[in-house]
């Protein structure tokens, strides 16, 4: 895999990643990996923003069940040896930069059983509570995690109680530091105030489409973040409309900035603003 040239292709939600990553493929005979770690979830398809070209790694598993960043490294590597098999160009997208690094800096991952007692404990307690318990454990992992999304903050904790520790800080980006593939890395940098325009238009399309209705049939729709707490607590009946549905924009660019945080770390990144401005 370490002579296997592949595209990443990273930036904030919102930014055009998954259209960029459909043209290249088409340009340069490419399939494409998914690296979200919601898109992973059947049914969280209009509040993940799923397109309807094919993917590798979309709808991996019901939301019911445990999918984390080493399920992920270990389907990517193989799904990465199966287009290349087939002569053609990996092309990896998402914004979920924990799990690209992981993949691509080849982190080693503590390998860390689901503790069902300690998940039951935890699922009592607010986001809120949570984040701050994870602030205390693991102080990296909080100050990188979506502290809205119960599934992720529960999956830390248990890791931190567990005395397994993920990487401590961020890989020392550099050259040869790659660990899987020749790698071509793009990031799509946006403007603030444009990216900030096209969150919110996004997320009302899709309340338009059936976002609160496609929330109500997850259980526990909150566990997973962003819009969907809104959402949950919405449908709790905790918030009203009006307040859910600015709790869910504010949550989105506040991720969105997160996103940045993390990927300007990476100086091999070639950031563009349009697909026009790379060429490989």
């Amino acid at each position: 895999m370490e002579k296997v040239k592949i595209i990443v292709i990273v930036g904030p939600t919102a930014s055009g990643k998954s259209a960029l990553a459909w043209e290249l493929a088409q340009k340069y005979n490419g399939e494409i990996i998914s690296a979200d770690s919601r898109q992973v979830y059947r049914g969280l398809d209009i509040g993940t923003g799923k397109e309807k070209f094919p993917q590798h790694l979309i709808d991996v598993v019901d939301p019911s069940q445990d999918y984390n960043v080493s399920h992920f490294v270990r389907d990517a590597k193989k799904a990465i040896e199966e287009i290349h098999a087939m002569g053609k160009l990996p092309i990896i997208v998402g914004g979920t930069g924990f799990w690209i690094d992981a993949l691509i800096f080849g982190y080693e991952l503590p390998e860390v059983q689901p503790d069902r007692d300690l998940r039951r404990e935890l699922e009592k307690q607010s986001a809120a509570e949570l984040f701050e318990q994870l602030q205390k454990l693991d102080p990296f992992r909080a100050k990188h995690i979506d502290k809205h999304n119960k599934r992720r903050l529960i999956r830390a904790i248990e890791v931190a109680h567990s005395g397994a520790v993920f990487p401590s800080q961020p890989p020392p980006y550099g050259k040869g530091e790659e660990k899987v593939g020749n790698i071509f890395w793009i990031g799509i940098k946006i403007p603030k105030e444009e990216l900030d325009h096209r969150i919110e238009k996004r997320l009302n399309e899709w309340f338009a489409r059936g976002l609160i209705e496609e929330a109500k049939k997850i259980k526990n729709v909150e566990r997973f973040g962003l819009a969907y707490t809104a959402i949950g607590k919405f449908l709790k009946g905790e918030i009203d409309e009006p307040t859910m549905r600015a709790e869910a924009l504010k949550s989105i660019k506040q991720y969105a900035k997160r996103q940045m945080t993390w990927f300007k770390r990476n100086k091999n990144i070639q950031w563009i603003t349009s697909p026009s401005d790379f060429s490989l």
